[in-house]
């Protein structure tokens, strides 16, 4: 049988483990750091995927992402429920019309 997949919860706290094993920061102070780490590891992903690197290395990319905006909500809101609010906005957004904030698409831009 195969093992269980950690929720967003239990994903948020083996990165918070992660962050006091390793020494790295742990305050809100480093919350912006957080933020920026997670851009610069998304732009690694975006390049990776550019150069048709393997699919594994842009992957494992986008879960270092995931380790920062992880290690972020915990700093901003440790008392924050990610699995509960992951379903919330995703009800939101399954509420909203067809391609919602992609109306840029439709525009025709003059020459």
């Amino acid at each position: 049988m195969a093992a269980r997949l950690p929720t967003f919860e239990e994903a948020k706290n083996k990165v918070a483990e992660l962050v006091l094993t390793k020494g790295f920061g742990n305050t809100p102070d480093e919350i912006p750091n957080k933020l920026l780490f997670a851009f610069i590891e998304l732009g690694e992903a975006g390049d990776s995927w550019k150069k048709g690197k393997p699919t594994e290395e842009t992957i494992e990319e986008l879960i270092d992402v995931m380790f920062y905006v992880l290690d972020a909500s915990r700093l901003i809101d440790p008392k924050a429920n990610l699995d509960e609010v992951f379903m919330k906005k995703l009800e939101k957004n399954l509420a909203r019309p067809y391609r919602y904030g992609e109306a840029f698409r439709n525009k025709k831009t003059s020459a």
